[in-house]
């Protein structure tokens, strides 16, 4: 597996937030494209792959967003600093003193707030106003601000991966990076049911990018591979823990996006508990995937959610515990080796057809 944590940290390392995807795909594209048949970027930017499977002609859409949380530059001041709008759900506490690369030219900045010598009392003990903050690249004035950054550049977060403690990896971008490297992974391989691979773009922002892959694939069956909340430390009662970091990948009943598949479901639960793969359910319905856009597509997708669970979520210090990560791509193949299984579909014209 050091094979793919190295690319899973690579992935990190690269800023792709919402609508500027464009390094992490390029850098997707020169990993499968020698694994799979065909492949192109569509006018939304997403990446689609596909492999073609030695039988059944059952087509799975496998799908991992490419983009990440971060913020976008909305004015230049006077006195250089930058004005920024959130990208994503970033909460402003997060904000508060990190460091940023700003556009294209990955000018570096830091996020900047009033000093707590200078902050009344209510500033202290209140929440941070977004509206306060600012991003800092050391220019003297709005002239040489504008030499350096552009109104609209996306802006990301500067903090490179780190392997700690127990097993674990700290970086940014963990959602969904890491089910990118697992995706990429996957493509390796060969299956018997044609495999459309669906790196996406702007799911931070609406689930945009996989509304427009899905209906291009037209899948019968749907695998989101995602990096999901986990809120596993001390004081915290076990039913607010979601998932719990290195119990296995997560699988997903209900969120505020989509109610799975129960029978796919079952089926993954099956795979996982005859290879002895760890696994365990997500316990809350806070977030969404792009697992809600998916499954609404054409006349309807059976999907169903594996994923990671990450401490510190949208934050630039996500944390995983490697043994997920591997288990999680372990299940996934596993799952696809196993397709096609007795599965009802519904097809267009009214027949019912079992695969």
């Amino acid at each position: 597996m050091k094979e793919q944590l190295e690319i899973l940290k690579k992935l990190t390392s690269l800023d792709g937030v919402s609508g500027d995807e464009g390094a992490v795909r390029d850098y997707i594209i020169s990993l499968v494209r020698d694994h799979v048949d065909d492949y192109y970027v569509d006018n939304m930017g997403n990446l689609i792959t596909y492999k073609k499977g030695s039988g059944s002609g059952l087509k799975v859409m496998l799908d991992a967003h490419m983009d990440e949380v971060g913020l976008m530059v909305t004015k230049i001041n006077s006195d250089g600093l930058l004005k920024f709008q959130t990208i994503g759900g970033i909460e402003s506490r997060v904000l508060v003193g990190k460091r940023v690369r700003v556009g294209e030219k990955g000018v570096p900045g830091v996020i900047g707030f009033k000093p707590i010598h200078l902050q009344s009392k209510n500033e202290r003990s209140g929440a941070v106003d977004k509206k306060n903050l600012t991003i800092d690249i050391g220019a003297k004035d709005k002239e040489q601000a504008e030499g350096m950054v552009e109104i609209g550049d996306r802006v990301a977060f500067e903090y490179d991966p780190v392997e700690f403690g127990d097993n674990k990896l700290m970086a940014k971008a963990l959602d969904d990076r890491v089910g990118c490297a697992v995706l990429i992974e996957l493509l390796k391989h060969d299956y018997e049911c044609d495999i459309y691979g669906c790196f996406t773009v702007q799911e931070e922002v609406g689930l945009k990018g996989a509304k427009t892959a899905a209906f291009q694939v037209n899948p019968d069956i749907a695998i989101v591979l995602e990096g999901t909340t986990c809120y596993d430390v001390p004081d915290t009662k076990e039913h607010s823990m979601s998932t719990i970091c290195g119990k296995g990948p997560a699988l997903t009943i209900m969120d505020r996006s989509v109610i799975t598949d129960r029978e796919l479901v079952t089926h993954i639960v099956k795979v996982a508990e005859k290879n002895g793969i760890p696994y365990q359910f997500k316990k809350t319905i806070s977030g969404g995937t792009n697992a809600g856009r998916i499954q609404v597509s054409g006349t309807g997708v059976k999907v169903a959610v594996i994923a990671v669970p990450c401490r510190y979520i949208h934050t630039p210090v996500s944390v995983m515990d490697i043994s997920d990560f591997e288990n999680m791509l372990k299940l996934a193949k596993k799952v696809l080796e196993s397709l096609p299984v007795s599965m009802t579909l519904y097809r267009e014209q009214g027949g019912i057809e079992n695969v």
